[in-house]
């Protein structure tokens, strides 16, 4: 018996293609959303990415999307902008008008946006975290993915059956030197994912948070006493290593699966095991 035929159910490696599906990540040029990128576009994904980066990097940025296009037969568009900006947001729609022809539809939402203020509450100098600093950094890590999605499902775009993902971290439940803003920003991404979860439910939108384990990506390595952090992650991790952005992207994608469909507002732990302990 054929058991691929009958069952309908890919053999050991293979895996169903999106068939030309479109995935807007949020944040797509290093760290999880890079990785997140490579990983959806191995299975077919189209790309649309929004980055912010500085014109020195780009260079290099441009070779890794050049490579991700040509790679996979996919169309990769990216934006160099600061997507928690609203004129850069609607500028970006502006030109999805063009770019997505009339049948075609934004299948996943990735929000892995890392721009926050990384300073402590208390400096002798004065120059310690202040209320605009905590506005900022929710703005970006946590009130842009509402923004976002709510555009997005104002202009059509998205697929009856559509998947968002948003990167949280440990800091959600724990106190780290410097981390106050982030933290914040992290706890008001899980209750921004839980309410899409719930509200755009009857649309055919899910919605989820990834808690990953200590990943040594550029915004980990911006974090006050980061080193200090890595080798606590090692002794606790019951696997013995870091998880890395592939780990992670891995995740990304089961949950852009069909069987995935009934796994929505929560939060899903990517650490082999780190916060155990």
């Amino acid at each position: 018996m054929d058991t691929k035929k009958e069952n309908n159910i890919p053999l050991s490696g293979e895996m169903p293609k999106a068939k030309g599906a479109w995935a807007l990540i949020l944040g797509g040029s290093s760290g999880l959303g890079l990785a997140t990128a490579k990983k959806l576009a191995l299975y077919g994904y189209n790309l649309i990415i929004i980055h912010r980066d500085a014109r020195v990097n780009m260079p290099e940025i441009e070779k890794d999307f050049k490579q991700i296009e040509e790679g996979n037969r996919i169309v990769l568009k990216h934006f160099n902008c600061d997507a928690a900006k609203k004129e850069k947001r609607e500028s970006v729609l502006k030109e999805l008008n063009t770019l997505l022809k009339k049948s075609e539809k934004i299948s996943v939402l990735v929000h892995s946006i890392a721009k926050g203020s990384l300073k402590p509450m208390y400096e002798e100098n004065g120059t310690g975290l202040n209320h605009e600093d905590f506005g900022i950094t929710l703005n970006a890590m946590a009130l842009s993915l509402f923004d976002w999605t709510k555009s997005i499902f104002e202009a059509g775009w998205f697929a009856g059956d559509s998947r968002i993902v948003s990167f949280t971290s440990e800091g959600n439940t724990k106190a780290w030197p410097g981390y106050a803003a982030v933290s914040a920003a992290k706890v008001t991404l899980e209750a921004i994912t839980r309410n899409i979860a719930l509200e755009y439910a009857g649309m055919g939108i899910k919605a989820n948070c990834i808690q990953a384990g200590t990943t040594e990506t550029p915004a980990f390595k911006m974090i006050p006493g980061n080193e200090k952090l890595k080798k606590s992650a090692l002794r606790r991790n019951p696997n013995g290593r870091l998880t890395t952005p592939e780990d992670v992207a891995n995740v990304v994608y089961l949950l852009t699966l069909d069987e995935a469909k009934w796994i929505t507002g929560t939060v899903i732990k990517v650490d082999g095991g780190e916060s155990l302990r």
